[in-house]
């Protein structure tokens, strides 16, 4: 799971298989950017700008620009190419950043869901630990359907890329639109107690002490099925 959980364009192809809702991207790769003119035609023929441009591994926003036209592609996706072979080209919305936790292996337990709202633009890696005054909101201002909707897409995310144990769930709600979007499944999220996973668990009512009970039960639970052999 976790390695699915870390390639961006392997999450978006297990998502995709699963059904999921998830924004129209691109994969490029780097030694295609030999043909630069090329690449950036065939994206601003799928996608319109703004953009964000990711490498495909990575975290913490590492290598991701949001880009405005060509010539900031341009450098986008150099920048990228700097980290990984392959370049993830996302449509960019006006949205909101929702998270919600997931909990379990086979049976997979939701906490309520929460809001990051950055202190810049978009929630960059300058944003998350450089600048401060971002702020997050739990739980997140949603109405019942949307927070069913949350919910429900997350399961199904978790269990898309075979998750077990943790994983923390990042949605995009569209600003115009209202649309939800799936962004990407965190499968080893930030774990201190005033981590937005551990935030959200216990506003949800399952205290940081608990929490860790309920993940060393679910290790021990999928460690004593893993040879698991019926005679």
């Amino acid at each position: 799971a976790s390695a699915v959980g870390m390639d961006k364009a392997l999450m978006k192809a297990a998502f995709a298989a699963a059904d999921l809702p998830i924004l129209p991207w691109v994969l490029v790769r780097r030694h295609e950017l030999a043909a630069l003119e090329m690449v950036c035609e065939r994206i601003e023929a799928t996608l319109r700008f703004p953009l964000f441009v990711k490498p495909a591994n990575l975290g913490s926003s590492v290598g991701v620009s949001k880009v405005r036209d060509r010539a900031e592609l341009i450098t986008g996706l150099h920048e990228a190419a700097r980290y990984d072979r392959r370049i993830v080209v996302e449509q960019g919305i006006p949205a909101r950043e929702i998270e919600i936790s997931v909990l379990g292996n086979e049976h997979v337990d939701v906490s309520i869901p929460g809001e990051i709202i950055p202190a810049g633009e978009w929630y960059d890696y300058h944003a998350k630990y450089i600048a401060g005054g971002s702020q997050t909101i739990v739980p997140a201002a949603l109405t019942e359907m949307q927070i069913a909707q949350v919910q429900t897409l997350a399961k199904r995310a978790f269990q898309a890329i075979d998750g077990a144990g943790l994983a923390r769930v990042d949605f995009l709600l569209d600003r115009e639109q209202g649309t939800l979007w799936l962004n990407e499944v965190n499968t080893m999220p930030g774990f201190t107690p005033i981590s937005m996973y551990a935030k959200m668990w216990a506003a949800s009512g399952l205290p940081y002490p608990q929490l860790l009970d309920r993940l060393v039960e679910l290790a021990l639970a999928r460690s004593a099925r893993a040879g698991y052999v019926k005679g």
